[in-house]
C-alpha cells in the first residue's frame, strides 16, 4: 500500500510523467575554438530560422514607416529572447528533455500542456507563410522581372509557392538525423546571406546611415508616433525568434546531444539515417563536484552558441537589412505587397550594377527559405515531440517508430499549407504568425520559471536576476500581444 502511495505521489509531482533515471553526464570536449564549431549549431539552425521574418520583412517595413529610433524595442526583444532561451537549455542540459516536457510537469499536468502546446503550435505555424514570400524571388528570377501587384501573376505565384513547400517536404528527409540536416543547411544559407549584406552595406550604404542605424538600436524609450499594434507586437516577437521556435532550440539541443541529451536520443531522417531511438523519459546526474564541472564546460558551449552566434546573428541580420533598406527605400513606402527584399534587389541592379539582380534575389530567397524550412521543422517537430511524450498510444503507433510520426504529421501539415497559403498575403499571414508568437513567450515565460525553479537541483538553478528577465518577457510580450488583439477586435466591430 506504502508503495501505490509513492508511485501516486511521484506521478502527481511530475505531471503524471515518468520520473527521470540517473545517468552519467556525458564529458564535454575541452573548451576551445576549434571544438566550439564541432559543438555549436542548434543556435545556426534558429538563426537561420529567425532571419527570414523580422529582419526580412518586418525590420525593413517597421523602420521605413516610423524611423530608426523604433529600434531599441529589437534590442529588448533579442536580450529577452537570449535568456528566453538560456533557460528553455538550462532543463535539456539536466534532463535530456525538451522544456515542454518540463512543462508539461507542471500542474494540471502532461495532458492539458501537451494539448495546450500542440493548439498553440498549430495556430502559430500551421500556416506556411513565408512560403509565398519565397516565391517572389523565384518568379524574379525567372521571369526577369518582380510579379506584378494587380494580380495578373497570382496563378503563377502560387505553382511556384507550392514548389516551396514541397522542397520543404524533401530536404527535411535526409541527413541522418533531421536535427543534422538542418544544420548543414542553416550554415550554408546563414554565410550566403551574411557576406552578401554586409558586401553591399559597404558598398552602398553612407556612414551616416551606419551611425544613425547604430544609434537607433539604443534610443530607448523613443516611443513611433501612430505605430500600428499589430505591427508592434510581430516587430517585438520577431526580432528574435518568435514563441515556438524559442521553445524547439531545446530539442534541438537534445539532439545534438548537449549535456544530457546525449543520454536520450533523437528523431531520425526518412532517408540515410542509422538506428536512432529516442527515450519519451529525461536522464539526470547526480550532483558532484565532477557533474558540476562537466556542467559548467556544457553550459559555456551553450552560451557561446546562443549568445554569440544566435543573438549576436539576430543583431547583426536586422541591422545589416534595415541600414541597406533606409539608403534604397524612400521613408514611407509601403512594402507589404512588394516586400524589401524585391525593392532592394530591382534597384540595386538599376542604379548599380546588373548583376546584384540575380546575387539580390538569391539573397533574398535565402533568408525567406532558412525562415520556411525552420518554421516547417518547429511546428512538426514540437507536435511530435509532445504527443511522443505525453501519450503512450502514439509511441506504440507503428512499433514505436518516432521518425514515422514525425513525417505522418509533415505531410498533414504539407497539404494543408498548400491550402492555407491562399488565406492572405506573405505579410497578412506572417503578422499573424508574430501575434501568436507573442502570447506563446508570455506563458511559456512563467512556466520555464516554474520549471527551472522547482524541478531543478538548488545548484542548476538560475540566478534572481535571470528569474526577473523571464517575468519581464511575460509581461512585456503580454502586454504587446493585448494591444494587438484588442486593436484587431476594435477594427471588426468598426
Amino acid at each position: 500500500m506504502s508503495d501505490e502511495v509513492h508511485a501516486s505521489s511521484t506521478e502527481l509531482k511530475n505531471g503524471s510523467l515518468p520520473q527521470w533515471e540517473v545517468a552519467e553526464l556525458p564529458e564535454p570536449l575541452p573548451f576551445s575554438v576549434r571544438n566550439a564549431f564541432r559543438i555549436i549549431g542548434p543556435g545556426a539552425i534558429l538563426l537561420a530560422a529567425s532571419i527570414g521574418g523580422g529582419e526580412w520583412l518586418v525590420g525593413p517595413e517597421t523602420v521605413t514607416k516610423h524611423g530608426p529610433g523604433v529600434l531599441w524595442l529589437a534590442t529588448v526583444a533579442i536580450v529577452l529572447q537570449v535568456i528566453f532561451n538560456l533557460e528553455a537549455i538550462r532543463y535539456t542540459l539536466y534532463t535530456g528533455e525538451p522544456i515542454i516536457s518540463g512543462i508539461m510537469r507542471l500542474r494540471p499536468g502532461c495532458r492539458v500542456w501537451g494539448a495546450s502546446y500542440v493548439i498553440l503550435t498549430a495556430m502559430q505555424l500551421g500556416v506556411p507563410a513565408l512560403a509565398p514570400a519565397c516565391a517572389a524571388p523565384v518568379f524574379g528570377a525567372f521571369m526577369g522581372r518582380m510579379p506584378n501587384v494587380d494580380g495578373s501573376d497570382a496563378s503563377t505565384m502560387m505553382w511556384i509557392t507550392y514548389g516551396i513547400i514541397v522542397l520543404t517536404l524533401a530536404i527535411l528527409m535526409f541527413g541522418g538525423t533531421i536535427e543534422r540536416m538542418l544544420e548543414w543547411a542553416s550554415w550554408g544559407m546563414i554565410a550566403y546571406i551574411f557576406v552578401f549584406l554586409i558586401g553591399v552595406n559597404v558598398w552602398f550604404v553612407p556612414l551616416d546611415i551606419w551611425g544613425s542605424t547604430l544609434k537607433g538600436f539604443v534610443s530607448f524609450g523613443e516611443w513611433p508616433h501612430g505605430i500600428q499594434p499589430l505591427l508592434m507586437s510581430t516587430f517585438l516577437a520577431t526580432a528574435g525568434s518568435g514563441g515556438i521556435g524559442n521553445l524547439t532550440i531545446s530539442n534541438w539541443v537534445r539532439d545534438k546531444g548537449f549535456g544530457m541529451g546525449a543520454q536520450v536520443g533523437a528523431i531520425p531522417s526518412a532517408i540515410g539515417s542509422k538506428t536512432v531511438h529516442l527515450s519519451h523519459v529525461g536522464k539526470v546526474f547526480e550532483i558532484n563536484a565532477s557533474n558540476l564541472g562537466r556542467w559548467r564546460t556544457w553550459w559555456r558551449y551553450v552560451v557561446l552558441d546562443q549568445v554569440w552566434l544566435w543573438g549576436l546573428g539576430c543583431f547583426m541580420g536586422m541591422f545589416l537589412n534595415v541600414n541597406l533598406a533606409r539608403k534604397i527605400i524612400p521613408a514611407g513606402t509601403d512594402l507589404s505587397n512588394i516586400g524589401a527584399g524585391a525593392f532592394q534587389a530591382q534597384h540595386m541592379a538599376d542604379t548599380f550594377w546588373k548583376p546584384l539582380w540575380m546575387l539580390g534575389l538569391l539573397n533574398g530567397f535565402w533568408i525567406l527559405f532558412s525562415t520556411q524550412l525552420g518554421n516547417a521543422d518547429v511546428l512538426v517537430r514540437t507536435i511530435t515531440d509532445t504527443l511522443w511524450v505525453a501519450s503512450r498510444r502514439v509511441r506504440g503507433w507503428r512499433d514505436g517508430n518516432i521518425a514515422q510520426i514525425y513525417y505522418g504529421i509533415l505531410i498533414v501539415f504539407t497539404i494543408w499549407g498548400m491550402i492555407a497559403v491562399r488565406l492572405g498575403s506573405a505579410m497578412q499571414l506572417f503578422k499573424y504568425l508574430g501575434t501568436m508568437a507573442g502570447i506563446v513567450l508570455s506563458i511559456a515565460s512563467v512556466q520555464i520559471y516554474l520549471v527551472n525553479t522547482r524541478l531543478l537541483p538548488e545548484a542548476l538553478r538560475p540566478s534572481w536576476w535571470r528569474r526577473v528577465a523571464l517575468l519581464a518577457t511575460a509581461v512585456l510580450y503580454g502586454w504587446a500581444s493585448f494591444v494587438a488583439i484588442a486593436s484587431l477586435i476594435q477594427s471588426w466591430m468598426s
